[in-house]
């Protein structure tokens, strides 16, 4: 990339010309330029972009397996759809997020991910939410929103479910266990 000292079109010119080897050896762009809802123009590294839709469908993949493992348990699964707003105190519908690329509304962004219930004795239920989490890692809002489901008597237990050690395998993380109360 040549620096020259001059406007910022020159520059901005130049980082979007820059051309990488791909696979093939063939020349290709190494940013695609985008624009935020603002009209600012923002370079996308497109190796960043292919690794961000490979860790996506990696996600997606992982996320049906949880769920057909539960389902092979004998517990009814269904989207969660619902979240929790922790200034109000009360669970309220998740909002939809916009995805520009498809020119559609993403459903089911709440938390936790899914809802299993399993029939038992008595007309009672077991009511579990399953939050899947290929690291097993949740952050401190998720954190909090757990806590809360698990203080107001929403969810029996929350599981965390993250991908083994062993390969093809799910573990499940008691959320109570691991994290328990929150300390004062």
């Amino acid at each position: 990339m040549k620096k020259e000292s001059g406007s910022v079109s020159n520059i901005l010119r130049d980082k979007i010309s820059e051309t990488i080897k791909n696979k093939n050896g063939e020349l290709e762009l190494r940013y695609k330029p985008e624009f935020n809802e603002k009209g600012e123009i923002i370079l996308k590294e497109k190796s960043k972009i292919r690794s961000g839709k490979l860790a996506r469908a990696a996600g997606a993949r992982f996320e049906l397996r949880v769920r057909k493992e539960w389902e092979d348990k004998g517990f009814i699964l269904d989207k969660w759809t619902n979240n929790v707003d922790l200034e109000a105190g009360r669970v309220t519908p998740a909002k939809r997020k916009y995805n520009p690329f498809r020119k559609a509304l993403v459903i089911g962004t709440g938390f936790p991910d899914f809802i299993a219930v399993k029939p038992l004795n008595n007309g009672l239920h077991e009511v579990i939410g399953i939050e899947v989490k290929m690291n097993g890692l949740l952050s401190k809002e998720e954190k909090e929103k757990a806590r809360w489901y698990l203080e107001n008597n929403v969810f029996s237990k929350i599981l965390v479910a993250k991908k083994s050690e062993v390969r093809g395998e799910v573990e499940h993380i008691d959320f109570s266990e691991k994290w328990g109360e929150k300390s004062k």
